[in-house]
Formats: structure tokens, C-alpha cells, sequence
């Protein structure tokens, strides 16, 4: 029967659930041990998700921080594709599959235009969840089918060594979140250059907002640039990245609902936080990107707003927006990281 709710609160009422029988202080554990698996240094050549408890507390903590991850990049991607409509999507490494929770929530109830064989109407993209841990298909494959979402309950989950061996079918979109970490300098590239390939429409690659996040984002951007691909986001333009190498890092942050699991790990009282990361989204059409995106979180003066931002041009450089220019000025105060500038114009009324 197919859900009354939304993907996103469907997703969070799945792993309210998911932890039951499991002792907190073991979950603790098990998430501390792979959060410092995550953050190692050393890429690895076997699944960081070991079995059933690995992957309910993994995913209790991290799947909300990917899915809102993922969600703002696809927003980005829709509004400089807004006519397309994947009708198949190829989640790489997708794990317990947040980022294809992301994709069904983001054309939800549209008509595909993409080239694949889709579901039908409203039925969202027809997805394909690969990864290399069978304990990450498998819960993920049982929280699809429990949530009655009808891009997911219809989802292949199929084990597949995700490295330089990894051939896919052609498909509309292919997502590529949070595993390029994991793989040695080889497979990295020859995983982008293969999503590349097998990509009909779209690629979107998302990694963590760190220094070495934005390095794997920048590199897998010049693949797909290189593949004859175009940037959609979050760059305006398709030419080097303007940002010094070592000097800073471009990336974005999504709000996450923190649930107990990640207060009981990390402590703290509020009742979200902050996930940081970098991405790139690239299509094989001609996609109508920002005219510039605000790279840094807007500074609010007295009749001031200070807006740092990556233009068209390719270059980097700041616009201060007074309140002398009336709307403008209170876009710009209403604007946050990552927006485009200036705002799209609002929809006619009626």
C-alpha cells in the first residue's frame, strides 16, 4: 500500500524503530568504531559495514545527515534542470540507500522525461542500489519495502564490488555519496569515469565538507567536465574552480533533526546540527546553472548585507547589498549559504 507520508518523515519514523533490541551502549560503540573507520585515512578494499548491528546503528545515525545531504543537492540540480525528470536512477554505494530516499523524495509524483524505462506515473525514478556490504542492502532493502514509498518499494538492491572493476548500465542519474573516501586513488576515478559514461541525463557526486572532501569533489568534477559533461551545480560556470588549492574549500550545510543516537554519541543539547559537505552535479544536456551561488554564510550589517559569492565568470568576490535597493536587499537578507544570486523571480500569483 503506498505511503501517506512524505519520504522524509517516512525515513525518520523508519529508524525510530530501527535501534529496538539493540542496547544503546552497544550502538554507541558500534557507531564510534565506524565513525573512526569513516575518518581514517587509509582508503579500504572490504565494506566498512560488517553485519546487522554495524549497519542499524551506522544508519541510524548517518542515513539522516546523507539524505539531507543529498536532498539540497538535488534541489540545486532541479532548479538548473528544472523541466527533467529522471526515470532511472543508479545509486553507487548507496548502502542502506538514504541517497535514493533523497532521489524518490525529489520528483515524487512526476512524469520522467529521461531516456530510461521508468516506473510510470508518480512513481518517481525506477532505482538501483549497488554496494559491495550485503548487511547494508539488506536493511536497506527492508526499510524501502516497509515504507511504501513507491520509488523505493519497486528499488533493485544488488551487491557489486564498487572499484575500477564496476560496470553499470546506462541509466538517467547516477549518484555517487559519501564512497569515494573509501576507495583507493584508482577506483576513485575509475568509478567517476564510469558513472560518467553510464549516465544518460545527470551525475551527482556528493563527499563530506572537509579539505579532502572538496579535493575528491574537485577531481571527480574534472572527470565528468572531461567526459563532456556540464556543471549544473553548485559552480555557475564549468571552468577551473577559482578557490586556491590548499587556500580554502567550497562547501554547503544542511540542517539534521538529531535524534537520540546522536545526542547519546556526540553529546550536546540542541536539538539539530549542521551536516557539511561538498558536491557537483553535471549533466549531458545544457542545464541553466545560478548566476552566481553564495558561498559563505551571508553577513548581516546595519543596512548592510555581505554576500560572498562564485560568479558565472568564474572568479570569486564579494557583492555588498544595501538597504538602499529596497527588494533586493531583502532577498539578500533572506538568502543563506548556497543559494543562488540573484534569487529566481517568484512565481506569478494564481
Amino acid at each position: 500500500m503506498p505511503s501517506t507520508l512524505p519520504p522524509a518523515e517516512a525515513l525518520r519514523s523508519a529508524l525510530a524503530g530501527l535501534l529496538d533490541g539493540l542496547p544503546p551502549t552497544q550502538a554507541a560503540r558500534a557507531v564510534d568504531r565506524l565513525i573512526s573507520s569513516y575518518r581514517g585515512t587509509t582508503p579500504t578494499d572490504a565494506p566498512v559495514l560488517r553485519d546487522r548491528s554495524d549497519v542499524a546503528a551506522y544508519a541510524a545515525y548517518r542515513m539522516p545527515a546523507t539524505f539531507e545531504a543529498v536532498r539540497s543537492a538535488l534541489a540545486a540540480l532541479r532548479d538548473a534542470a528544472p523541466a527533467w525528470v529522471p526515470a532511472t536512477h543508479t545509486d553507487i554505494g548507496g548502502g542502506t540507500g538514504a541517497a535514493s530516499w533523497a532521489v524518490a523524495e525529489a520528483w515524487e509524483g512526476e512524469t520522467p522525461t529521461g531516456d530510461g524505462d521508468g516506473g510510470g506515473d508518480g512513481e518517481g525514478p525506477r532505482t538501483t542500489v549497488l554496494d559491495w556490504a550485503e548487511p547494508a542492502l539488506a536493511l536497506g532493502r527492508e526499510l524501502a519495502m516497509a515504507s511504501g514509498v513507491p520509488g523505493l518499494t519497486t528499488a533493485r538492491w544488488e551487491r557489486s564490488r564498487i572499484s575500477a572493476s564496476l560496470r553499470i548500465e546506462s541509466t538517467d542519474l547516477v549518484t555517487v555519496s559519501y564512497v569515494l573516501k573509501e576507495l583507493t586513488e584508482g577506483d576513485r576515478a575509475a568509478v567517476v569515469t564510469e558513472a560518467a559514461r553510464a549516465a544518460l541525463g545527470a551525475v551527482l557526486i556528493v563527499e563530506p565538507g572537509t579539505p579532502d572532501g572538496y579535493r575528491r569533489v574537485i577531481e571527480a568534477r574534472e572527470r565528468l567536465i572531461a567526459a563532456g559533461m556540464t556543471v549544473a551545480a553548485p559552480c555557475p560556470h564549468s571552468a577551473d574552480c577559482p578557490i586556491v588549492p590548499g587556500s580554502d574549500w567550497c562547501h554547503f550545510a544542511a540542517r539534521v533533526s538529531r535524534s537520540s543516537l546522536h545526542r547519546q554519541v556526540k553529546g550536546g543539547s540542541l536539538p539539530y546540527e549542521d551536516e557539511k559537505f561538498s558536491y557537483v552535479a553535471a549533466t549531458r544536456f545544457p542545464p541553466a546553472p545560478a548566476p552566481a551561488r553564495v558561498t559563505r554564510r551571508p553577513q548581516i550589517r546595519k543596512g548592510l548585507v555581505q554576500l560572498d559569492l562564485c560568479a558565472a565568470d568564474g572568479s570569486l568576490g564579494r557583492e555588498n547589498v544595501t538597504k538602499r535597493q529596497g527588494p533586493l536587499y531583502k532577498a539578500a537578507r533572506d538568502a543563506e549559504w548556497g543559494d543562488p544570486w540573484p534569487p529566481p523571480p517568484a512565481p506569478p500569483r494564481g
